[in-house]
């Protein structure tokens, strides 16, 4: 099975700490971590700003997904999150969802990232 693609910020500390989290869950290797800074942009059809400003997964299929509907697919893939890929579906949950990842995404900077971006401030959009 071809494996799916992350594109996060690799400068994050914040973010690295998810995706090393994520790798330890991922026990099929189902998912690929690139970090923004040296994956193929163009590629996938994703602009920086775009990538500064929330995580992208690419399915085997070239679909792109970002922020909260990224991490709704990326739980898709790991057998624990399946159940919370549930709730999800209930009705409002994807709109709230992608308010808190903005709301995270924004200030993740208080939660341990020394990344330009952060500290710029621009991200979360």
């Amino acid at each position: 099975m071809e494996p799916w693609t992350l594109i996060y910020d690799g400068d994050c500390q914040f973010c690295r700490r998810q995706v090393e989290r994520l790798r330890r869950v991922d026990r099929g290797g189902r998912i690929e971590t690139v970090p923004f800074q040296t994956a193929d942009l163009a590629r996938y059809g994703i602009d920086l700003t775009a990538a500064e400003e929330a995580m992208h997964l690419v399915a085997p299929t070239a679909t792109v997904f970002r922020g909260a509907e990224a991490a709704r697919e990326t739980l898709r893939l790991l057998p624990f999150g399946r159940p919370l890929v549930w709730l999800l579906a209930a009705p409002g949950a994807m709109f709230a969802a992608e308010r808190v990842y903005r709301w995270v995404a924004r200030r993740r900077h208080r939660f341990g990232c020394n990344s330009s971006v952060c500290r710029r401030g621009t991200v979360g959009g």
